[in-house]
């Protein structure tokens, strides 16, 4: 499946390092390049060598959550597409709150069953193709 993805590229931030090396390894094992890291911080750090496709988002996270990094995400890469996906019930508050900001992200209640998150992931992907036909910034 590697000619289909293309390697885009995919930021996967969780901190729960099994649920992220697995997502990893599914990700990559359909011919997506991946990077892992467990924390927002940790994400940032990494944006200004390593700029993705898509980033998969743990809502609930330490320090700053998905939602905080979703929005620098999109304010500072307006081509990364953003997907959420979180355990936590309680989240639907921080996803209204983003929404009233005028931040719109899809988001996936997990635990996610492998196919329901690459068919997420191939339709971000596939919306940002559409929306950068050219490929250029």
């Amino acid at each position: 499946m590697p000619e289909r993805t293309g390697g885009r590229r995919i930021l996967i931030v969780e901190d729960e390092k099994v649920v992220a090396d697995t997502l990893g390894q599914i990700l990559s094992a359909n011919g997506y390049n991946i990077r892992i890291v467990y924390s927002a911080e940790e994400a940032i750090s990494i944006l200004s060598e390593w700029s993705p496709d898509l980033a998969i988002l743990d809502v609930m996270l330490p320090k700053m959550n998905g939602i905080e990094l979703a929005v620098i995400l999109t304010e500072s890469y307006p081509r990364c597409q953003v997907l959420l996906f979180s355990g936590q019930p309680s989240v639907e508050t921080l996803v209204e709150k983003a929404k009233h900001d005028g931040h719109q992200f899809d988001i996936l209640a997990k635990p996610v069953h492998p196919s329901v998150m690459l068919n997420a992931v191939s339709t971000l992907l596939c919306a940002d193709c559409k929306s950068h036909p050219t490929g250029t910034n």
